[in-house]
């Protein structure tokens, strides 16, 4: 027996149940050893024994169920593309249809007796066009034995708008007091529903946003040196080992590779976090897609495309974006029970009714058991509370891009941190000097020359001295150590100890004392000196944000363990945690590496992860909530659950409350709306006649059914009036 692993993209999944069924349906079939389909990222991976199965019978098996599969990411993107609009689409006519049949059944302009024929007609639309894909869900459900929320819908809405047309069309079968339309709540139900929906796939089409965009982060062409030492340009996916290719100052590197020639400082917080560029010389490894900042560089290449570093983290993401959402569709859950339940009823009802001689009641009954059950209240506890909910968020600076995740939120028990651009501010800042003021202007004038993130720091120290025209020469960026120049004949530098010393120049012992003192708090320090004399240095740092502290105490109330986990080195990593209380401390960890740690805390509970680096991407959507800032990167953004829109680590906090709020309503919106149907059904169904003479009509089955949708709703808007 030979195993085959087989991946392949689904279009045409709608909800959750679309993927369970798939894996149902499959799992029956011979050859088909292991099923795993995600609805969020519209995959399938599929296990099979080939001397029973084959891909193309798999296919056809998928495709007979209704879906279509997709050889081409961008065939599944254009097919998502398409009906995400047309979802848009439904939702909004289905949406206009229904607030103009409201118009008309208030307004007093419209005729009595033509008013019933337009409600008629506009319903029609809502309930045949708009709602054409319940119908056809409910059917694919039905065949596979899966009785959702689609069946629920199809089956309230269709009881309830053809008791309204044999109304509207047969008024002579029914008596005075049981002439009532209920189109108006078909409608209601239909449109909501498809609001839901639209939710749903729109957060679903954003998840694979960050994808594209990380594909396109290394460089598409390299520099490639040929055995003529000829430099010539080819595609960078056509790059083989032990190639040789030339990477100059601002390119990013098209490969991982060795430096074999040259050295530069180069930009890897994509991959490690690192706040400041990191020298590499030869025989230093360098990673595809970071910034040469400075230097020419020769790099030998040691890994293919598809085995680099960066293809990695991507596969990374793929894999961490198709596990199974951790919300369970309590809804559909219980509609698996409750629809063949109503059904079921339903004809008990009838039967009954007609064994004691009474059609009419039998009739009526049934029909009153399939209104009161229509899944109105329940169709809206969980869309309605989690609208309110995103809507609150977004006023307070939290934007929820994935409302499932506010069901895990009260469930957390790690919160795990980046370090560079979370915690702290991201920006390396000058913090102490010992050098006098009197050599400010020299230092701005020879730093004012470099692009280097260093620089900037100490160009924007001394923004407010007064620039001076100095005849600066002999310039010199020296990668991995500063800068060298003459500025009025005198000789400047402004580096690293190792620069110093290599130009013999001894360091004043006051100057090392506070040069010492600073590098023991993990500060950057770079020192300088003038005619060969030293005259101390800058400290650099990236200073923690506003509120770090407090959050982390917060959480720590909540009985949530915090933990940093950065590409940082150990020294600044634990310098920053013990500053604001964090005992576990991760460092010198690069992407492949932190979705590791992510992955290993989990088995111990529930992790919310909070980055805003391309390099936190992985984690960020591998964890149960993945929060980002928005000042973080678009991948980053696009990976995450929530993004902080403000910027601010308390909103954090104020994530969290809001779940347990959202969650509370949801919970007594459904309790209402079983309460609702367990009390409204036995009544429809007449238990209560044969003792008190009580029948509940489809006229009073209708009105609690909309007041059950009423309470529902009232309940939900309550979160807007929530302080967090």
């Amino acid at each position: 027996m030979s195993k085959e692993k087989i991946n392949l993209n689904i279009s045409g999944m709608t909800c959750v149940n679309c993927s369970n069924g798939i894996e149902k349906f499959l799992n029956k079939q011979k050859g088909v050893q292991s099923t795993k389909v995600s609805f969020a990222s519209s995959e399938g991976e599929f296990t099979i024994d080939t001397e029973n199965m084959t891909k193309e019978t798999l296919i056809k098996k998928i495709e007979l169920l209704g879906y279509k599969v997709e050889e081409d990411f961008s065939h599944l993107e254009k097919a998502q593309e398409k009906e995400f609009k047309n979802l848009k689409n439904l939702f909004s006519i289905s949406m206009t249809i229904t607030a103009f049949m409201f118009v008309i059944m208030f307004s007093s302009i419209v005729d009595v007796s033509v008013k019933q024929y337009a409600i008629f007609a506009l319903a029609t639309v809502v309930q045949f066009f708009c709602g054409a894909r319940f119908y056809k869900l409910a059917y694919k459900a039905l065949s596979n034995k899966n009785y959702d929320m689609n069946v629920l819908v199809a089956l309230g809405t269709s009881a309830a708008y053809f008791y309204s047309t044999f109304v509207v069309f047969f008024p002579s079968l029914f008596p005075e007091h049981l002439k009532f339309l209920y189109f108006d709540g078909a409608a209601v139900i239909i449109s909501f529903v498809l609001l839901g929906r639209f939710l749903e796939e729109r957060s679903k089409q954003k998840a694979s946003d960050f994808l594209k965009k990380l594909m396109t982060l290394a460089p598409s062409l390299a520099n490639l040196i040929d055995e003529k030492e000829n430099i010539k340009e080819i595609l960078a996916s056509a790059l083989k080992i032990d190639d040789k290719i030339l990477v100059k100052t601002g390119e990013k590197i098209p490969a991982d590779g060795e430096i074999i020639k040259g050295r530069a400082d180069i930009d890897t917080s994509m991959i490690t976090g690192e706040s400041m560029p990191v020298f590499k010389e030869i025989g230093d490894e360098v990673l595809s897609g970071t910034l040469n900042t400075n230097g020419v560089i020769t790099v030998k290449v040691t890994k293919l495309a598809s085995d680099t570093t960066l293809s990695k983290i991507i596969n990374l993401l793929k894999s961490a974006q198709s596990k199974q959402i951790p919300i369970s569709r309590f809804a559909d859950k219980i509609a698996n029970i409750f629809v063949p339940s109503v059904i079921v009823i339903a004809i008990a009802t009838f039967i009954i009714w007609a064994l004691v001689g009474d059609m009419q009641n039998a009739i009526l009954a049934s029909i009153s058991v399939l209104i009161i059950s229509c899944p109105c209240a329940l169709g809206l506890a969980t869309p309605i509370a989690i609208v309110s909910s995103v809507s609150k968020g977004a006023k307070e600076g939290i934007l929820i891009k994935n409302p499932e995740v506010l069901e895990v939120i009260k469930d957390i028990q790690y919160a795990v941190f980046d370090k560079t651009g979370t915690l702290t501010k991201g920006e390396i800042a000058v913090t102490k000097t010992d050098i006098d003021e009197k050599y400010f202007s020299k230092i701005l004038a020879v730093e004012s020359l470099s692009e280097h993130p260093i620089s900037k720091a100490i160009v924007n120290y001394l923004k407010d001295i007064e620039k001076q025209n100095y005849e600066i020469e002999d310039l010199e960026i020296l990668a991995g150590r500063g800068i060298k120049a003459k500025i009025d004949k005198q000789l400047i530098l402004l580096g690293n100890k190792q620069l110093l010393e290599e130009n013999n120049i001894e360091i004043k012992t006051s100057h090392l004392e506070f040069y010492n003192e600073r590098l023991e708090l993990a500060n950057g320090v770079i020192l300088a000196s003038i005619e060969n004399e030293s005259i101390g240095s800058f400290a650099l740092e990236d200073e923690l944000k506003e509120n770090a502290k407090e959050l982390i105490e917060n959480l720590k109330k909540q009985n949530i363990k915090p933990i940093l986990l950065t590409g940082d080195n150990k020294i600044t990593a634990s310098k920053i945690a013990s500053k604001i209380g964090i005992d576990e401390v991760y460092s010198e960890v690069i992407p492949t590496e932190k979705y590791d740690v992510i992955k290993k805390i989990q088995e111990k509970g529930k992790v919310m992860f909070v980055g805003d680096g391309i390099n936190d991407a992985p984690s960020i959507k591998q964890a149960n909530i993945g929060v980002t800032l928005n000042s973080g990167a678009d991948i980053s953004k696009d990976a995450g659950d929530i993004i902080l829109v403000n910027n601010e680590l308390n909103s954090i906090s104020k994530s969290i409350k809001l779940s347990i709020e959202t969650m509370k309503i949801i919970k007594q919106n459904l309790f209402w709306a079983f309460i609702y149907n367990a009390i409204g059904i036995p009544l429809a169904a007449g238990v209560l006649y044969p003792f008190f003479g009580l029948m509940l009509s489809p006229m009073y089955a209708g009105i609690a059914m909309s007041f059950s949708s009423v309470t529902v709703v009232l309940n939900s808007l309550r979160l807007k009036l929530k302080k967090l």
